[in-house]
């Protein structure tokens, strides 16, 4: 992790993530509240070398999805994208990412085989399979993953596995 942080700022309207004080919690503050001029509060918040992602789906609207998603959260940069297991094991190779995001069912090598070549080759890579199969969930476990979630989970669940919170 590099040394360098950037000041991130959030404007309350702008950002639909950041909810009222009303039950709710701002995902992304641990900075200070401003008030402004114009009276938009804002989140300020130092932010550290952002957690880089690999994302691993064989549909590329899955991948373009999530993309989109992660590119929202500052704490997170989408460094590459694989449509197979293969291209997710040669991507962790050459992207050397700290998190990958796997579907579980892919062709050529699917998921768990491509997760456990991951895991093997590079243990402290985190894997977080996201699939649609509720009943993998043994067999993303015993392939070595680090964390299961079903697509479509709540994105703060998304963001917490990710940043491991």
């Amino acid at each position: 992790m590099s040394e360098t942080t950037e000041k991130v700022v959030f404007l309350r309207m702008a950002n639909p993530r950041l909810s009222d004080d009303n039950g709710g919690r701002f995902w992304h503050t641990k900075g200070e509240m401003k008030e402004t001029e114009c009276g938009v509060e804002q989140v300020v918040k130092n932010v550290e070398q952002p957690t880089q992602v690999l994302v691993a789906d064989d549909r590329p609207q899955s991948r373009k999805g999530l993309k989109a998603l992660l590119a929202t959260w500052p704490e997170v940069k989408v460094v590459g994208e694989a449509s197979n297991g293969q291209e997710a094991v040669r991507h962790v190779e050459e992207f050397h990412p700290e998190v990958v995001l796997m579907d579980a069912m892919m062709p050529v090598m699917d998921g768990l085989e491509a997760t456990k070549l991951i895991k093997d080759r590079w243990p402290d890579v985190k894997v977080i399979v996201l699939t649609i199969h509720a009943s993998y969930r043994d067999d993303v476990f015993a392939a070595g993953a680090d964390a299961f979630l079903i697509k479509g989970c709540p994105v703060a669940d998304l963001l917490s596995a990710i940043l491991d919170q």
